[in-house]
This record gives structure tokens, C-alpha cells and sequence, in this order.
């Protein structure tokens, strides 16, 4: 069997000793070649790491497992490795039988010239997965301010934090939602004010927070949790509530599900996915099923 590690700027040699018990196992230190695969990659970092690889490692079509060792591991968490010992358990699994790997979703995500009347998916090259969350407004800010933290505060509260110095300089932005009907027609939601919109492929991300605590990561939809203008004291009061998801009783909350959606705005905002930035709207921002095979514990 030959196994590839890949590292996160937090990694320690220690933590890949755990996993090379196995004298049978060739090791590899970097990305296999599409020519020259292996049979798993181990992946050692957090959210970051993920998605700063999610494209190669979709071509590679190969079996991946998450040590959670980033400042955020929203993903890993998601997939139910908490820590570097669920990791371990999933790793013993994987060479007893191979029967704890798992098909799941990817988002992705894609930078529009223009906003076509039609249900044919843009082409463009401009396109770029996620693992977990992507969001714009509020959140972006917040994923911003949390960047510039010292790694060590990030993965100890940092966006918790963060959101909370971002919630009440933050206006509303006017923005535009459509979405895909069952039928294939597009409906508009109405140009509103909106304080943020985020768009899950996981629960969970921020340290925890679940955003869109019904998503799943294999039900080819993604989460949709967009909330309206709202009183700053009263979004910072009911901050702690997006831990345990009952946020959603705002009224200010709307939530639904759909294959894909575009997202506009009178001034381009940022777009922010697995707390990275990746480009600004118009986009488009759709589901493609099944895409990466993932180590369950």
C-alpha cells in the first residue's frame, strides 16, 4: 500500500509518527501525480489546508483522510474526526478492511460576467470548491478580521471573537438571491437587506457554529441560511444560539435548500468558503454530488 502526506503550516513530525506503524506502507511526502497515484492521502491541517487542495485532490479520486491539526477544523469536525485520535481510529479501520470510506459533496463555486436567463451552469474556468461553508456579508467581514489573528487565538475562539467586534460596525447590504426550481427555472428571492448569507455543504464552521445545522454533505443540495437586517444588540444577543442552531427561530432567518443558487449585488461583495477568500459576486454556487472520497472513524 502506498499512503501521501500532506502538511498544514501546524505540522508536527510527531503526529505523523502515530501513523506509520505499519512497515508495509510506502510513504510518500506531497501530492501523488495523477500518473503515479496511491491508494489514500493523509491530509495534517485544518479547514485551510482542505481547501487549499480540494481541486487536486478531486482529480486524484483517491481516498482522503483529515488529521484535524489546523487553528480551524470545522471540516474534520464535520466528518466526525474531533481529534487526532478519531483520526487514528479511522486510520486502523482503513487498513483493516477499507470500509469506513464515504462519497461526499462538494461546493463549488463560480465568478459570473453576467447573470444568464437560462438553467445551463456557467463554463467558466473562474470555479473553485469548498468543503464546508461559504458565505458573503457579514460573514465575510468576520472571516476577514479572524485571518489577521495569531494562529493560536484563531483556533481558540478567534471567530467567535471576531464576529463579535464585526457585528455592530456592519451595515446591511442590499442583496439579490435566485435559486433552482425542481423544474429547472430560476426563482428571485427580491433584492433586500441583508446582513449575511451562508451556503453549507457542512453544519458547522466558525469554531463550531452551526450555521445550517440540517445539511448534509451527501444529499447533492446545499444549505441556505440568509439573515435579513437586523438590530445589532439583538444579532449579538442571539449570537450564541448558531452553536446549537436555533438561530433559525429569528424571524429575521430564512433557510432552505437548493442545487444551486446565484447571488448578486448592487457593489460587489467578497465571498469567503472554508474561511478563505475567493473572489466576489455575481456568482453562481452549486453542488457537485459525491466528489470526494473521505475517511470516516
Amino acid at each position: 500500500m502506498r499512503a501521501a502526506a500532506i502538511f498544514g503550516p501546524e505540522f508536527s513530525p510527531k503526529t505523523l509518527q502515530a501513523f506509520q506503524t505499519d512497515n508495509r506502507i510506502e510513504w510518500q511526502i506531497g501530492l501523488p501525480s495523477v500518473s503515479d497515484q496511491g491508494d489514500i492521502i493523509l491530509l495534517f491541517g485544518g479547514d485551510g489546508t482542505v481547501h487549499c487542495h480540494l481541486s487536486e485532490l478531486v482529480k486524484l479520486l483517491l481516498p482522503v483522510l483529515v488529521i484535524p491539526t489546523g487553528s480551524g477544523n470545522d471540516f474534520a469536525r464535520a466528518l466526525g474526526l474531533l481529534h487526532i485520535g478519531d483520526a487514528l481510529v479511522a486510520w486502523r479501520r482503513f487498513l483493516i478492511g477499507r470500509a469506513n470510506i464515504r462519497n461526499i459533496d462538494l461546493g463549488v463555486i463560480t465568478a459570473l460576467c453576467d447573470h444568464p436567463g437560462d438553467a445551463t451552469p456557467p463554463s467558466g474556468k473562474d470555479s473553485h470548491y469548498f468543503c464546508s461553508v461559504a458565505g458573503i456579508g457579514l460573514d465575510g467581514e468576520v472571516a476577514r478580521r479572524a485571518n489577521r489573528l495569531p494562529r493560536w487565538l484563531r483556533g481558540r475562539g478567534g471567530y467567535a471573537l471576531a464576529a463579535l467586534s464585526a457585528i455592530f460596525p456592519f451595515e446591511p447590504l442590499p442583496i439579490t438571491i435566485s435559486r433552482i426550481e425542481s423544474d429547472g427555472k430560476w426563482t428571485t428571492l427580491g433584492e433586500r437587506p441583508t446582513t449575511l448569507a451562508a451556503f453549507g455543504n457542512t453544519a458547522i464552521y466558525g469554531g463550531g457554529m452551526k450555521i445550517a445545522p440540517l445539511a448534509r454533505m451527501d444529499d447533492g443540495k446545499l444549505d441556505v441560511c440568509v439573515i435579513d437586517a437586523i438590530r445589532p444588540w439583538k444579532l449579538a444577543c442571539a449570537f450564541p444560539t448558531v452553536y446549537f442552531g436555533r438561530h433559525l427561530r429569528l424571524r429575521e432567518v430564512d433557510y432552505f435548500k437548493t442545487a444551486r443558487l446565484r447571488v448578486e449585488c448592487v457593489t460587489p461583495l467578497d465571498v469567503f468558503a472554508d474561511g478563505e477568500y475567493v473572489c466576489r459576486t455575481p456568482v453562481e454556487i452549486g453542488v457537485e454530488p459525491g466528489t470526494l472520497k473521505v475517511l470516516m472513524p
